[in-house]
């Protein structure tokens, strides 16, 4: 019996177990009293004990025929087979049909509970559908609209009869983001199971409502689409508030032109985009004189005229891929999104300038105001919104130094002028801290013998990475940064100390070193001490020693500027006026001043450089000069002698002192060496 069915005992206790009901049987089977009983009795304890296999019969039947054979009566093993059989049978038979009754128990319970949990569930759908505060509304795959809550009705102006007679497509919107309904046709075929944005809708009586929508997929027991569920919430007044705000941040508060911000952000989209043939193109323009019309009139009447300006701009220029924005202060800016070349932004330019010149009331005056633009155009690709911006920047500062009142198109050789212009400006101080300047020198010979009589010192800068360059390329920076003083002082010095050193090895030539002096060296009231301690320090003779001067540096000069003249003229320095006749020229002035010499301008003496014809005016405005200058005592100074004909014919018209590449070009000090030993200057030969 031990291996025909799975009991829960130990081999002791199965053992002990079933050799009780073997007793039980043989008791009976050899019993005066034969009971029947006991062996049903046997078949149902059998089955209680788990021997329910049917082995586990067959076994027992077969051990009683074989153990109870010779016991007791004949007719008492059969009779207890059959009876054990028989309780064997029933017991089994009760045992199935109580786990029968366990398991329809069990079924009926199972479904009570999930028909409670299905009914909690949608009574608690139903409610949280019917209350919510948010939109919801049902829709089968093919877009039909299956339910609807109160609130979507209340929300778009619909019952819900109506949503049922509805389809999803009956609610594009012409202001849909792009992509929505893809997204939504994805979902639909299962490709995605939600997604979420921003949607308006119309609503029954044709207003619009902005709603925060979140769309889901439901899907079947088979993992197919069946449903999808969308929640709406109103966002109406949040949107118009977040326009408004996004409004106010893209655009000039005062006349509600897209402001600097929006300008970059649209120029910075369209370079993005852009293909590889795109043109872009600005214009970028300021009102001339707004400060003055703000000092003059007041704040008030400055931002009227902004106003008015801004609505001329917007009415004339601004159009389908033309933007005017106000980027601050008084300045414009219109970008031309697809430019179809340099000559459309002149246009535009020029209809921007007609525009602003057009005549505006302020506070009952009618006034005109001009403007400058820069004007900007290139390929797309090849540029970014600072370089744009930067380049346009630049061409409006060249209308406005231009004149005004104009355009000014961007030219990449003037910008690279400018920036090195620039380079050297910012470089200049570095430079003379290092010792990158030095001084050449050109003689300045006497026309009646052609004997050298003197030398000008003129100033070079050995720049490291551009050469040597003439004072034309450094002289204007050096003024407008100040740094001329200080330059002009060192200048000034080398020149002393090499002429004393000639006078020291050629003592026996007068030699007049001629230095240029500028307009601001003459306005520092430390000029005539600097000028005494160097003559001091180099030990040269004052009257060695010529300071030429501008026009604008000596004519009408008045005060402090003329007591320095006369002071440097006491200590016995000789003064001359360089490019006589390019200037004030006002000759009755000159006899008001220290002066000892004239250097006439060169574009005067070019006249007489023809070999054949010389111009009969510029020959009679020379003559005309060096009689006057001789009638005030002054010597007179020809710049720019090239030829010999030049040389002749100022000798004849009595000119003093030549000084060109007829007798040589400005060089170093070892060049005038070979000069002096000579005395006499001989014409170069490449002239």
């Amino acid at each position: 019996m031990a291996g025909t069915s799975f009991v829960s005992m130990t081999p002791a206790e199965l053992r002990s177990y079933l050799t009780g009901l073997a007793a039980r049987l043989l008791s009976a089977a050899t019993a005066d009293t034969f009971e029947a009983s006991v062996g049903f009795e046997v078949g149902v304890a059998l089955v209680k004990a788990h021997f329910t296999q049917p082995a586990s019969l067959d076994h027992t039947l077969r051990v009683l025929t074989e153990q109870l054979s010779d016991v007791g009566e004949c007719t008492r093993a059969p009779a207890l087979q059959s009876a054990l059989a028989a309780g064997y049978a029933h017991a089994l038979r009760e045992r199935t049909l109580a786990e029968q009754e366990e398991i329809r128990a069990a079924a009926m319970l199972a479904r009570s509970e999930a028909e409670a949990a299905r009914w909690a569930s949608e009574a608690r759908f139903q409610a949280v559908f019917a209350g919510a505060v948010i939109g919801i509304a049902i829709a089968d795959i093919e877009g039909k609209i299956v339910d609807v809550n109160q609130t979507t009705c209340d929300m778009l102006g619909y019952t819900v009869d109506e949503f049922r007679q509805l389809t999803v497509d009956e609610f594009i919107h012409p202001e849909d983001a792009p992509g929505i309904w893809d997204a939504y046709r994805a979902l639909t075929r299962g490709e995605r199971e939600h997604f979420r944005l921003e949607k308006p809708y119309y609503r029954k009586d044709g207003q619009i409502v902005w709603t925060d929508l979140a769309v889901s997929l439901i899907r079947d027991q088979d993992g197919q689409p069946r449903y999808v569920v969308t929640m709406v919430e109103d966002i109406t007044e949040r949107h118009h508030l977040q326009t408004r705000l996004r409004h106010q941040a893209l655009h000039d508060p005062l006349t509600q032109l897209p402001n600097r911000t929006l300008f970059f952000e649209r120029l910075g989209q369209i370079l993005d985009d852009a293909d590889d043939d795109a043109r872009v193109g600005v214009c970028y323009l300021d009102v001339d004189g707004f400060k003055m019309i703000n000092d003059t009139l007041g704040h008030d009447m400055g931002d009227y005229l902004l106003l008015a300006v801004a609505r001329q701009l917007h009415s004339s220029i601004s159009g389908p891929g033309q933007l005017v924005a106000r980027t601050g202060g008084d300045e414009f800016v219109v970008l031309v999104e697809r430019s179809a070349g340099p000559d459309q932004l002149v246009e535009i330019a020029e209809a921007a300038l007609a525009a602003v010149r057009a005549p505006v009331q302020l506070g009952g005056h009618e006034i005109t105001v001009s403007a400058s633009v820069g004007v900007v155009e290139r390929a797309a690709h090849t540029t970014s919104a600072t370089e744009l911006m930067k380049a346009a920047d630049t061409t409006l500062h060249w209308a406005k130094r231009d004149g005004k009142n104009r355009w000014a198109l961007f030219d990449a050789d003037r910008h690279a002028r400018e920036v090195t212009k620039f380079e050297l400006s910012a470089g200049l101080p570095a430079a003379l801290e290092r010792g990158e300047f030095l001084v050449e020198y050109q003689p300045l010979v006497r026309l009646e013998d052609e004997t050298v009589m003197g030398v000008e010192a003129l100033v070079r800068w050995r720049h490291p990475k551009l050469g040597l360059l003439g004072p034309d390329r450094f002289i204007e920076l050096s003024e407008e940064t100040g740094l001329i003083v200080p330059l002009g002082q060192w200048v000034l010095g080398e020149a002393c100390r090499q002429a004393a050193a000639w006078r020291q090895q050629y003592p026996d030539i007068d030699l007049v070193t001629s230095v240029n002096l500028a307009v601001r060296q003459v306005q520092d009231p430390s000029i005539v001490a600097e000028v005494s301690a160097i003559l001091e320090q180099t030990g040269l003779d004052p009257g060695s020693l010529q300071l030429e001067l501008t026009e604008s540096a000596v004519m009408g000069t008045s005060g402090r500027p003329l007591e320095t003249l006369h002071a440097l003229a006491r200590l016995g320095v000789k003064i001359a006026i360089d490019d006589f006749g390019t200037g004030y020229s006002n000759l009755a002035y000159l006899r008001s001043l220290p002066v000892h010499s004239l250097k006439l301008a060169g574009s005067f003496v070019a006249g007489l450089r023809p070999p054949d014809c010389p111009d009969p005016v510029d020959k009679e405005i020379v003559a005309t000069l060096i009689k006057l200058a001789h009638t005030l005592h002054l010597t007179v100074t020809a710049e720019g002698v090239e030829t010999r004909e030049q040389a002749a014919r100022l000798r004849t018209l009595g000119c003093d002192t030549a000084q060109g590449w007829h007798y040589a070009m400005p060089g170093p000090p070892e060049h005038v060496l070979a000069l002096l030993e000579s005395s006499v200057c001989q014409p170069s030969p490449a002239i």
